[in-house]
Parts: C-alpha cells; structure tokens; sequence
C-alpha cells in the first residue's frame, strides 16, 4: 500500500492560526479530491472531543477531521497533554489517561508517548494520500530542542516539506519569520518550503517591499497573505480567544455569563449560545466588573477543585448566591455541574490532595472521583420538553442523586447503543441545571428553548426566528460545512495553492 504524501504547518508562536490553516488545507485537498486526513502528534489542550467509541484528542484534530470529511480518530491526535496547573499535566495516550506528569518528567513521558505518536502515524500513512501536520508552539524553541515529540521529530519522521506561518495583526511578523528561520538547523532551514502570513489587514501592496525583502533575506518564497477574519465560524481551542464578549455586541434580550476558570475546558460548549440574535455571552475573570446577567455558566475545568478554590478566592461564590437570590439562572456543565452539588469526594487523590470538599450546595448531589475516565457519545432526550439533544460525556467525577423527578436529560444511547439512563438535575424552580453532557447547546431546537425560557422570565416574549427554529437549521454540522468552506475558498483566494500541491507531491485541480 502506498504511503501516504505529507506537508506540516509550523509557526513563529502559538496562536498565529496553524488550527486554522491546517483547517482550510484539509477542506481544500478535501474538495480537489485528495483522501486526505489531520495529524498532530502532541497537542496541550483542555479543549478536548470524544472520538466514535471513545477515546479523547485535542478539539482542533476533531474539527480537522470534519473538514475532510471524516470522524475523528485517536490515531490523528496520539497524545493529548491537558494541564492541571502550571507545572502538571494529565498524560493522554491513544485516547485513554495513562498518568498524571511533572514538568521534568519528560524521559518517562518520551518512552510511553513516541512509540504511540509512530504507530499512529504509521496507520495514518497507510491509509490516505496526504496528511497535514500541524506543529506545536513556536518552530525555534531552542531550549526544548532535545525534547521535542511535535515539530521537527515530525517533520523528519514524514518526511515532511515545511510551511512557516508568522501572524501580522500583533505586528513583527518579518522578525518572526526571519527569527525562527536564522535558529534553525541547516536540516531544518532546508525543510521549510514556503511563509504563509496570516491575519492581514489592509492594502496589500504596501505590504509587498517587506514580502519581497522577506524572500532576498531568507531565501524562501511567501506563498500566501491570508486576510484577517473577524469571525470564521470555526471552533476555538485556545483559551485566549475568550478576552472579552462574544457575539452580539450592542445591547442584547439575554446576557450570558461564563465563567472563564484558570483551567477551563470545552469552553466552545457556548459557541452557539454567542450566535443567538438575542444573546450576548461574556468569558469573565472578575466578579467586580460583571455585566448584569440573566444567567451564570459554570462550564467545564479540567481540575473541579481547584478551580472552585479559585472561585471562592476570588469572590465568585458570594456574586453566583446573589446572582441565584435574585432570580438569575445558573448553568453547571460537567466540573461546573461537580461545583454546584453539596460536595466532592476524591479519596483517592485523583484530581486533589482533598478527600472532600464541600460544594456550593445548589444541587442536591455529590461528586465521587474514580480512576477511569468516562468518555462517550450520547444522544438524550430534555424531559421538560421532550426536546432531543446530543453531544459527549468527558469526566472522572461520578455524580450521585439524580432522581427521576429532578432528572434534566433521559439517555437513550451511548456510543451507538441503546441506553436507558437518567442524567443532570434541576432546581425545583427549573433556574439552576446541571449536566455532564458536553455540546448541548448545539441542538438548535434546545437552545431556543432554553433561551425562550430565561426570557419569559423577564416578561419577554419568545423570539419570532423566521425558519431558523426548524429541526434541520442551524444544525452544527451545516454551519460548520459552511465554514470549512468559506475558509477554503479564502485560502484558495490568497494562497498559491498549487504550489503548496506541488510541495506535498499531490496534484491540484
């Protein structure tokens, strides 16, 4: 069988939209025929996605995947770093948590991580005609070099032709490119095939003396300037783009407020919240300079203890009961729904050195740790509405004392079989909810009538769509279908695609 073809995207820093790039190839090789799949080896992310029959990568590869057209596989994200603090991190193995890692435990890390990423890979190669890699962090960090599992371990395992991306909104963009490519190795320097920039704004051709300038220096043709996009309709991975609100920004019916924990995880659960025409969702660090709110989200951490300690630290406990007293809606998904209960159990030591802590006493559950890791699809039922629902569960936490009164979702399958579970809790007056169900916002028909229901509170009335409250719109898998290819036809726009072809060794029609 022929080995598949390979092209890897690397970058000056995190964050100058590699996701994204990798994103829009997938989507255009998809669209030119090319069987063509994501890999990244090692990704660092809270932000994680279920795989079909379980198993969890980085959210990035899941929506790489859908652009080509295909489910998500462990084998396209092999190992999934999700960070407990500063210095530690949940250790993610071909889906499945494998330990818990100190930042210099790298050597016990490197022998139970590399085996995996090349197995991968390999079964990867075998099975399409391309695959686009994306790197990690910045392509020169030099005092990780003998380290290094994501960028050039990669690169040199492919075989891979190289496209360096610099972002030009946060400016230095030719001291970026220029930078990386002069702490290169010559091996290195030779990989590196092509610049895309990214994130342009404004007339080109004064840009064009820098670009030229760029090429006389380095020797290595830009092949593309990507314009900036305001909002591209592709799900985020890092944290950093929840600075400030989202959606709507004049006045709006409903204010949404999420909680933005140290260690927030799935956060893109609200992404369609933010879409609504009557909503506003505000990522908040500081209860002192909170809008008013309608309703308080407490989403998803990746360590439910500590960032309940944060909570309480910082003032969000006494805002969230004043916020309940008066009337307001809290929402607790996942670790957020572990706060809201009476308290967590974790004797076992394995999120924290607690064996219990009390909770905010808003629900009448508790939270029980256990050493495996529950991770699935799920398709549910709203028993309020009968209104249907579906998304994954992701957690260690067991929750205990959903009763069929208080229940909020009826589960009637899990990873393609039929189940019969009770699942998440409300308040007698329905305005406080939990649930584990990750992504249930993204049934267009719950959503609105979760909305309509925190606007009958108000005294307003429910809001007239037009068609977009009909089972099939606003579907996520039809809005982000359109979104790939929105960012494909822009990339075909502004970039040599040919010539990224013809690097890869695939032809371009």
């Amino acid at each position: 069988m022929t080995k598949a073809k390979t092209l890897m995207v690397m970058g000056t820093a995190s964050d100058v939209g590699k996701s994204v790039l990798v994103t829009a190839l997938c989507r255009a090789f998809a669209r030119a025929g090319v069987r063509v799949a994501p890999f990244k080896s090692q990704n660092m992310s809270n932000n994680a996605a279920v795989c079909p029959g379980g198993g969890e990568i980085g959210r990035a590869q899941a929506v790489q995947a859908a652009a080509c057209g295909l489910p998500p596989s462990v084998a396209m994200n092999p190992v999934l770093l999700k960070p407990e603090s500063d210095a530690r991190c949940q250790v993610v193995i071909s889906g499945r948590p494998r330990f818990q890692m100190e930042a210099r435990e790298y050597e016990r890390y490197r022998v139970a991580a590399w085996p995996a990423i090349v197995r991968s890979y390999q079964a990867l190669a075998q099975n399409f005609d391309l695959l686009v890699i994306e790197g990690a962090g910045g392509a020169a960090e030099i005092n990780l070099r003998h380290r290094d599992m994501v960028n050039w371990a990669i690169a040199e395992l492919a075989d891979a032709p190289v496209l360096l991306v610099g972002d030009i909104d946060k400016g230095g963009v030719f001291a970026a490119l220029v930078g990386t490519i002069e702490l290169l190795t010559p091996a290195e320097r030779q990989r590196v095939k092509g610049f895309l920039i990214n994130k342009f704004r404004g007339d080109i051709a004064l840009l064009e003396p820098g670009l030229r300038m760029l090429e006389e220096r380095t020797g290595i043709p830009v092949l593309g300037v990507v314009p900036y996009q305001e909002s591209h309709g592709i799900p985020q991975e890092d944290a950093v783009v929840l600075d400030g609100p989202t959606g709507r920004r004049g006045p709006a019916a409903i204010t949404v407020g999420v909680l933005h924990l140290p260690r927030i995880a799935n956060f893109t659960d609200f992404e369609r919240l933010a879409n609504e025409p009557d909503v506003t969702v505000h990522y908040l660090r500081d209860p002192h300079s909170a809008p008013p709110l309608d309703v308080l989200i407490v989403p998803g951490t990746k360590s439910t203890v500590a960032d309940l300690g944060w909570l309480r630290a910082t003032g969000w406990e006494d805002f969230l009961m004043r916020h309940r007293h008066s009337g307001g809606w809290v929402v607790g998904v996942c670790g957020g729904y572990q706060m809201l209960g009476q308290r967590i159990l974790d004797h076992e030591r394995i999120e924290s050195d607690r064996p219990e802590t009390p909770g905010l006493g808003l629900l009448e559950i508790e939270t029980a740790f256990h050493r495996e890791k529950i991770t699935a699809r799920v398709g549910a039922v709203h028993l309020p509405t009968g209104l249907p629902v579906a998304g994954y569960e992701i957690h260690a936490g067991r929750v205990a004392g959903i009763t069929s009164s208080g229940a909020l979702f009826r589960i009637t399958e899990r990873d393609g079989a039929a189940a019969d579970d009770f699942e998440g809790i409300h308040s007698e007056d329905g305005r406080v909810i939990g649930t584990s169900i990750h992504g249930l916002f993204d049934a267009a028909g719950f959503r609105r009538s979760f909305i309509d229901a925190v606007r009958e509170v108000k005294g307003l009335g429910a809001l007239a769509l037009g068609g977009s409250d009909e089972p099939d719109a606003g579907h996520p898998e039809t809005d982000l279908g359109a979104a790939f290819d929105r960012i494909a036809d822009l990339l075909e726009g502004h970039v040599d695609m040919s010539r990224v072809a013809a690097l890869a060794g695939v032809d371009w029609k």
